[in-house]
C-alpha cells in the first residue's frame, strides 16, 4: 500500500508541474515592475506568516497529550481557540479598520509569538491563555492582511485584475508550498532532530519574528473608515447593516461559513475516516499530499481568474458541487465496500477511495480561497472591509465549536454528510449570487441597445 500513497503524490506532483509549466501568455497577466515588487514583497510576509502557523498545526494535540492531558481537557483547549476567535475576532476586526491594517498585522504577530511562548509551560491555565491569544492572532490572519493588501493595491493605482495574481500566488505558496515545507521541517526538528513538541512552535516564533521586521520596515499604513468619531459599537453596527442591506455581501458571508465550516470540520475527521480500525497511516505523508492537491487547486484558480470567462461567480457553482460530492465517499464506501475487521495493518480499499476523494475536497479549498478573496474584493465596501470579514466568521467558529462539543455523538458517516449537504447548499447561494450579480450589465446592455 506505500506504493499507493507514492502514487497519488507523484500523480498531483506531476499534473500541478505540467498545469505550471504549460501556462501561456494566455494564462498570464501582463504586470507592471512596480506591482511585481509589491507583490513579491507581500508574498514574503504571507509566506512567513503562514509558516508560522502551519508548523503549529501538526504538534498542537500531540504536544497537549505529552503535558498529560485527556481527550476531553485537550477538546477544551481547541473550543477555547475557536471561541475566542468568534469572540474577539469582530472587535479586533474593527480595531484594524480604525486603528490600522499595519498595526493589525503586527498586532498578529506579537499575539501568535505570545501564544507559542506559552506552549513551553505545562500549566492547564497558561496554555488555555495561549489558545486564547492563538484564536484573536487567527482572526487577524484572515482578516488584517487581506484588508491591507486590498486597500494597498488600489492606493497605488493598480489594476483590480492583478489582484487576483496576488491572490492565487498567495494561496499557491502559503497554503501549498509553505505548508508542505513547514510539515518536513516540523518533522524535522521533532523526530529527526529530537528537539521535543515544542520546537516547532519556536521554530514558528522566529519566523513570524522575521515577518513583523519586514512589515515594519516596508510596509506603509491603511485605514478603513478615516472617521475619528465613530465608536467600536457604531462601527460594528454599521458593518451589521452593510451586510443586512446588501444581499450580495451577506450570501458571500454565508458560503464563506458553509464552506469554511465544512473544511475545519473535514480537518478533524480525515484521520479516523482513514482509520477506523487503528491502521497505521502516515499522517505526515497523507497532510502533505493534500497540501499538493491544494497547490493544484490554486494553480487551476489563477488560469480561471486569469481570464475574464468564466467568471467567478459561475465556475465556483460547479466547485461546490464537486466538494459535496467529494465528501459523500465515506458514506458510499460504508455501504458499497465490506467493512474490515482486521486491526491495524495498512490502508484499506475504502481507505483508498476516500483518500481520493479527499484529495479532490481538497483540490477544491485551494480554488476556494482565491477565488472567495476576489469576490469580498469586488463585493465587501473598503471602509469596514476586516470588520465585516470578521462578522463572516462568527458562524463559523460558533459551528466548529458545537462539533467539537459532539465529536463523540454522532457516527462519522453522519458527520460527512452534514458537511456534503453544507456544500450543496453553498452551491445553490453561489449560483442566487452569480444571478444577481449579472442583473446589473443586462440592465446596461439593455439600455445601450
Amino acid at each position: 500500500m506505500e506504493l499507493f500513497y507514492y502514487a497519488v503524490f507523484g500523480g498531483l506532483a506531476a499534473v500541478v508541474a505540467a498545469l505550471e509549466l504549460s501556462k501561456t501568455n494566455k494564462d498570464r497577466i501582463n504586470t507592471s515592475t512596480a506591482f511585481n515588487s509589491f507583490k513579491n514583497n507581500y508574498l514574503l510576509v504571507y509566506s512567513l506568516m503562514m509558516a508560522g502557523d502551519w508548523l503549529q498545526g501538526p504538534y498542537v494535540y500531540y504536544l497537549y497529550t505529552t503535558y498529560g492531558f485527556g481527550k476531553g481537557e485537550i477538546g477544551q483547549l481547541f473550543i477555547a481557540g475557536f471561541g475566542s476567535s468568534m469572540l474577539f475576532g469582530t472587535i479586533v476586526g474593527s480595531l484594524a479598520d480604525k486603528q490600522g491594517r499595519k498595526r493589525a498585522c503586527v498586532t498578529y504577530c506579537i499575539t501568535y509569538i505570545l501564544s507559542c511562548i506559552t506552549k513551553h509551560s505545562p500549566q492547564y491555565k497558561v496554555l488555555m491563555l495561549g489558545r486564547i491569544l492563538g484564536g484573536i492572532a487567527t482572526s487577524l490572519l484572515f482578516s488584517a492582511f487581506e484588508s491591507w493588501l486590498v486597500a494597498e493595491h488600489f492606493k497605488r493605482g493598480f489594476d483590480q485584475q492583478w489582484l487576483s495574481l496576488t491572490f492565487s500566488k498567495a494561496i499557491f505558496l502559503g497554503n501549498g508550498l509553505i505548508a508542505i515545507i513547514s510539515g518536513l521541517f516540523g518533522n524535522l526538528l521533532v523526530d529527526t532532530f529530537s528537539l521535543g513538541p515544542v520546537s516547532p512552535f519556536d521554530a514558528a516564533a522566529c519566523f513570524l519574528a522575521i515577518g513583523m521586521a519586514i512589515i515594519l520596515s516596508s510596509w506603509s499604513e491603511n485605514y478603513g473608515d478615516a472617521s475619528e468619531n465613530k465608536d467600536l459599537l457604531t462601527q460594528f453596527k454599521g458593518a451589521a447593516v452593510t451586510i443586512a442591506s446588501d444581499e450580495k455581501i451577506a450570501l458571500l458571508g454565508a458560503i464563506q461559513s458553509l464552506f469554511e465550516g465544512s473544511m475545519y470540520t473535514f480537518v478533524f475527521l480525515w484521520t479516523p475516516a482513514l482509520s477506523p480500525n487503528d491502521e497505521d497511516i502516515p499522517h505526515g505523508f497523507i497532510f502533505a499530499t493534500f497540501m499538493l492537491a491544494s497547490m493544484l487547486g490554486s494553480s487551476i484558480a489563477s488560469r480561471l481568474l486569469s481570464r475574464n470567462s468564466p467568471k467567478v461567480e459561475s465556475y465556483m457553482q460547479i466547485v461546490f458541487i464537486i466538494s459535496s460530492a467529494s465528501l459523500l465517499l465515506p458514506i458510499l464506501t460504508s455501504f458499497l465496500v465490506a467493512p474490515s475487521k482486521v486491526k491495524g495493518g495498512g490502508i484499506s480499499f475504502s481507505g483508498c477511495l476516500q483518500l481520493l476523494g479527499f484529495s479532490t475536497f481538497e483540490a477544491c479549498v485551494g480554488i476556494f480561497w482565491p477565488s472567495i478573496m476576489k469576490m469580498r474584493s469586488q463585493y465587501v465596501p473598503e471602509e469596514a472591509r476586516s470588520t465585516i470579514m470578521n462578522f463572516f466568521r462568527i458562524p463559523l467558529n460558533m459551528f466548529v465549536c458545537i462539533v467539537l462539543y459532539n465529536v463523540d455523538a454522532f457516527p462519522i458517516t453522519v458527520m460527512f454528510g452534514m458537511c456534503s449537504i453544507f456544500l450543496f447548499v453553498a452551491s445553490i447561494l453561489q449560483r442566487r449570487l452569480s444571478a444577481i450579480a449579472d442583473k446589473p450589465n443586462r440592465r446596461l446592455g439593455h439600455d445601450e441597445g
